[in-house]
C-alpha cells in the first residue's frame, strides 16, 4: 500500500465555535503540511479543486508550484482536476509546467469535480457534464503525446497545428487518474484508456465504491488491458486517532456531529455523493469511511477498504480534524509511525515501484 496525504482547503466557520482564520494562514498551512508529509514519509500529497462553496482551492497549480519548490521526493497529486469546467489547453500548459519544476513528480486526478455551483459559474450546461469530461480528457491526452495537433470538438474553437509547452518532464506525460465518486462514466473512461481510478471512498457506503471499483476492473480487462495495470485509489474521511477508539470518539463526537450538520445541503438531499448518511461518530466508526479510533482500529478499517476494492493507494485527510497545525502534523506522524508499515506489509503493490 502506498499512502498520500489530501487536502481540498476547507474554509469554512469552526462548527462549534464559529471562528475562521485568515485565508493566507490556511493557505500556508497546506504548504507546510505538505512539507511535514513528505519528512514522515508519505508517498504523495495531493490538492484538491473547488470552485464553489467553503474552499480556497480554486487554484490548485498555484498551490502545487508552492510544494513543488519546498519538497524533493513526495509525488504531487490532484484530488481532482475539474476537467470539465476547464480548458484543456490551459491544462496541458499549466500541468506540464508543474511537471517539469517538480522534474516528474506530478500526476493527476481528472474528474467533473463534487460540486454542482461550479458548472453555472463557468456558464456551462450541468447536463453535459460527462459530454464535458470525456471531450475534454481526450484532447488533453493528445497534447501531451502530440506535437502540432489539430483538432475539432464540441465545446471549444478548433485546433491548428498546436504544440502546448512546455513539453511533460523527460518527454513523458503525467499520469492521469480518474476520479470516481458516484457514475460509471468515469470508471468506464479511466478503463477505456488503460489509466488508474481514484474512489472517492468519501461519502456513501462502502458497497457503493466497490461496484465501481468492480466495474472499473471488468471494463479495464475488455477493453485488451492487462489486469494487472488496473491500479486503484482510495479516499477515506478524516483521520483522528487516540490511544484507544472510546477516547477518539470522545474527543471527536462534538465535532463531527457539529460539522455533519454545517454541511448538510438539502436542496441536494437524495443525490448520492453531496450528504453523508453516517451522522453520528458512532456511525462513522462502525461503517463509514472516516478513520477515527486506536491505531489497530485504523488499521483494520483501512485494510477492510483493501478487501473491498484491492486498492494500492489510501488517502488520508487531517485538516477537517477541527485540530490545530501541530495537532495535524502530529496525527499523521502516529499515522506514519503506527498504521502505515503495519498495512504497507500486508497489503503490498507495484505501483511506484523503483525501476
Amino acid at each position: 500500500m502506498r499512502f498520500q496525504v489530501l487536502t481540498i482547503v476547507g474554509h469554512a466557520p469552526h462548527p462549534l465555535t464559529g471562528e475562521l482564520g485568515p485565508a493566507a494562514d490556511r493557505l500556508a498551512e497546506v504548504v507546510e503540511t505538505g512539507v511535514a508529509a513528505e519528512e514522515l514519509g508519505f508517498d504523495a500529497y495531493a490538492v484538491g479543486e473547488r470552485h464553489a462553496g467553503d474552499f480556497l482551492s480554486s487554484s490548485p497549480t498555484v498551490l502545487l508550484g508552492a510544494l513543488a519548490a519546498r519538497t524533493t521526493r513526495i509525488r504531487l497529486l490532484t484530488g481532482v482536476t475539474v476537467l470539465a469546467v476547464l480548458d484543456p489547453v490551459r491544462v496541458a500548459e499549466d500541468y506540464a509546467t508543474l511537471h517539469q519544476l517538480s522534474r516528474g513528480r506530478l500526476e493527476l486526478v481528472v474528474g467533473k469535480g463534487a460540486e454542482a455551483g461550479h458548472f453555472g459559474l463557468f456558464g456551462l450546461d450541468e447536463r453535459l457534464q460527462w459530454e464535458y469530461q470525456a471531450e475534454k480528457y481526450e484532447l488533453l491526452r493528445r497534447l501531451w503525446r502530440e506535437e502540432k495537433v489539430t483538432w475539432r470538438g464540441r465545446f471549444r474553437p478548433p485546433l491548428s497545428d498546436v504544440t502546448t509547452v512546455p513539453r511533460p518532464y523527460g518527454g513523458r506525460p503525467p499520469r492521469v487518474w480518474h476520479g470516481s465518486a458516484t457514475s460509471p462514466n468515469s470508471t468506464e473512461l479511466a478503463a477505456r484508456h488503460g489509466d488508474p481510478l481514484f474512489s472517492a471512498n468519501a461519502v456513501q457506503p462502502r458497497a457503493a465504491y466497490a461496484r465501481l471499483v468492480a466495474h472499473y476492473r471488468e471494463r479495464f480487462e475488455a477493453h485488451g488491458h492487462d489486469p494487472r495495470d488496473a491500479h486503484v485509489g482510495a479516499g477515506s474521511g478524516g483521520l483522528f486517532l487516540a490511544d484507544t477508539t472510546q477516547e477518539a470518539v470522545a474527543r471527536f463526537k462534538d465535532y463531527y456531529e457539529a460539522r455533519v450538520r454545517q454541511a448538510y445541503k438539502p436542496h441536494l438531499e437524495g443525490r448520492p455523493g453531496y450528504n453523508t448518511p453516517f451522522r453520528t461518530v458512532e456511525e462513522a466508526v462502525a461503517d463509514g469511511p472516516h478513520l477515527i479510533g486506536s491505531p489497530q482500529q485504523v488499521i483494520d478499517k483501512i485494510l477492510g477498504f483493501h478487501e473491498a476494492y484491492r486498492h494500492d493507494l489510501q488517502s488520508v485527510t487531517v485538516d477537517g480534524s477541527g485540530l490545530s497545525l501541530p495537532e495535524q502534523i502530529d496525527q499523521l506522524r502516529r499515522f506514519a509511525e503506527e498504521i502505515a508499515p503495519v498495512v504497507r506489509r500486508e497489503a503490498p503493490t507495484t505501483l511506484w515501484q523503483q525501476p
